[in-house]
């Protein structure tokens, strides 16, 4: 599959929003690409790693983030599973759930639940190593800072937003891929 394909069929358009998205989308893809290369006993499909990278952040024109050039009617945090459903709609079930569960560094039930997040009532924790890869590799880049490659410090800082749980589960992708 091209990811690209899917990518203009929702931003058909050349724009500021489509040009943040691609800048984004293929940092956070080279560094999960290097991280699993860096890696080669955890036998990572790195195919689909590219692919799902690519596509992980697809449901962002549906929030709600003038900043980025958002003008959706969603709250931000709800990007991850807008995209999960345009994904598993167009025949990519395994790479929605990369879209879907790559917010934070994934959200489980309980904190949906205990903070009243507007999001689903089920668990977004990314399972496979390829969607924890992917999921790690995107906390060190923002859209507001294209290019920039935070530290292993500040990156875990912005998944603890959400709970140290996070916090706990980023801690463990640092001993398993870097």
């Amino acid at each position: 599959m091209d990811p690209l394909v899917l990518i203009d069929k929702y931003y058909p358009e050349e724009n500021d929003l489509k040009r943040i998205l691609l800048v984004h989308s293929r940092s956070v893809t080279e560094k999960a690409l290097s991280m699993a290369r860096n890696h080669p006993e955890l036998h990572l499909d790195e195919q689909f790693i590219a692919e799902a990278a690519m596509l992980h952040d697809i449901g962002i024109f549906k929030t709600d983030a003038p900043t980025i050039g958002c003008l959706g009617t969603y709250p931000y945090i709800c990007h991850g599973y807008l995209g999960a459903e345009l994904v598993k709609e167009e025949g990519f079930p395994r790479h929605s759930l990369v879209c879907e569960r790559h917010t934070g560094a994934g959200i489980s039930l309980k904190e949906i639940i205990n903070q009243h997040l507007p999001l689903p009532h089920r668990e977004m924790l990314p399972v496979s190593l390829e969607e924890q890869i992917i999921c790690f590799a995107d906390k060190f880049f923002s859209k507001t800072k294209l290019d920039v490659e935070k530290s292993v410090e500040k990156a875990r800082k912005s998944v603890t937003r959400y709970g140290e749980e996070g916090g706990m589960r980023f801690d463990r992708w640092c001993e398993l891929f870097l």
